[in-house]
């Protein structure tokens, strides 16, 4: 058994820069819509998975903003032409096959990582569609993090990549369990978590390598070769521990739908309604003839038998 967890308003909003200036013909813009449709149906065809959901962001947990109040406060709001497509696109992913899951005030990575060592137990296979860096600590032998991103892809003419353990170390200098160590070191600018000023992934990597952990690196600062980076890793001290709790996930959070809800069976005569409604000709040909019981693959599509 594969499960694919898909984090939502990542796709959504990478879906409305990406494609931009596409509306239907009563001037509603739907180029969100079209890139969140067609994105979802590449992974299904890619990894064939036979559980799915589409995880949200529900507010943020007061655990990280009673220790950083400014924890994601420089965010942009969301643009106007985004609103009505969100609300269409929840609405739309249950059509699509996928369970459409969120916890109050608790954030998708969350979310996801209590999904993913939920079903780690259970020995279902994880995929995790997301560009959230804090996710890479779940990377094991039976997760794994989906990417379409160029640098991440082994040869031009693939399409995607699965990263596991391996290319995560490659990626990072580090292995999955120590990047939240990295990110208590660097911080995030994406979410307004300061780091140590001047240091950066590179040099992080090699502190944690050279004294074996954060903690033992920690514990001795006074190691440290490089005077510049001791007397900054010294007046950061209290900060990287606060950064640290920052990145922990919550593992444990009780699940919104269980396992065996999450069986990607998508509702057709609905999903074509939606479609027409938003004018996608050649997406709404691809699903009639899926519907049929035909082969409805084409650029972006998938096979009715996959599920």
């Amino acid at each position: 058994m594969k499960l694919l967890l898909v984090d939502g308003h990542y796709y959504v909003y990478r879906s409305f820069f990406a494609i931009r200036e596409l509306s239907n013909s009563r001037g509603e813009p739907t180029n969100a819509i079209y890139g969140f449709v067609k994105t979802l149906r590449r992974m299904v065809k890619d990894l064939s998975p036979q559980l799915g959901a589409v995880v949200w962001d529900e507010g943020l947990p007061s655990r990280r903003t009673q220790l950083q109040p400014a924890y994601k406060q420089q965010r942009a709001e969301m643009p106007i032409e985004m609103r009505p497509q969100l609300d269409f696109i929840r609405s739309l992913v249950p059509l699509l096959g996928f369970r459409s899951v969120s916890l109050p005030d608790t954030e998708a990575d969350d979310l996801m990582a209590s999904y993913a060592v939920a079903a780690s137990r259970q020995k279902i296979e994880v995929i995790l569609a997301t560009n959230d860096k804090d996710l890479f600590q779940l990377v094991d032998d039976n997760v794994r993090v989906y990417t379409t991103n160029k640098a991440d892809l082994a040869s031009p003419k693939d399409t995607h990549a699965l990263l596991d353990g391996i290319s995560v170390h490659k990626k990072w200098g580090v292995p999955p369990r120590s990047i939240g160590d990295v990110i208590a070191l660097i911080g995030d600018t994406v979410d307004n978590i300061p780091g140590v000023t001047g240091l950066g992934p590179k040099n992080a990597a090699f502190l944690l390598k050279t004294h074996g952990s954060l903690d033992a690196l920690l514990a001795d600062l006074n190691a440290v070769e490089n005077a510049r980076i001791r007397e900054k890793l010294i007046a950061a001290r209290e900060q990287i521990l606060q950064n640290r709790e920052m990145v922990k996930l919550d593992l444990d959070l009780p699940l919104p739908e269980p396992l065996e809800a999450l069986k990607i069976e998508p509702r057709y005569p609905e999903l074509i309604a939606a479609v027409e409604q938003c004018e996608f000709k050649s997406l709404l040909h691809e699903i009639q003839a899926e519907a049929a019981g035909g082969d409805g693959t084409g650029a972006g599509g998938l096979q009715v038998e996959l599920f």
